[in-house]
């Protein structure tokens, strides 16, 4: 079975970070801090969610989004010569 992240999710609904913040009565930052790592996503918030996107649970990845996308934020460090 395929899951995808809280960010595809939303993507997918067709909604910015901003207009589910203000469905789900929260702040833009604690919109993206979950869709970025929601290993720790209350359950309420959680269920918040997949009942705006309209996508069952078992269809959504729970953990870091980097691990599912294979994407990491990199600090790029100056080259020393």
């Amino acid at each position: 079975m395929f899951k995808i992240t809280l960010r595809a999710a939303r993507v997918n609904k067709g909604m910015s970070q901003g207009e589910v913040a203000v469905e789900v009565n929260k702040s833009v930052d604690t919109v993206q801090k979950y869709e970025e790592d929601s290993t720790n996503i209350p359950h309420a918030f959680l269920l918040e969610l997949l009942d705006l996107y309209d996508v069952p649970d078992e269809h959504i990845f729970l953990g870091k989004e980097s691990v599912k996308t294979g994407f990491r934020k990199r600090l790029y460090q100056r080259k020393t010569v």
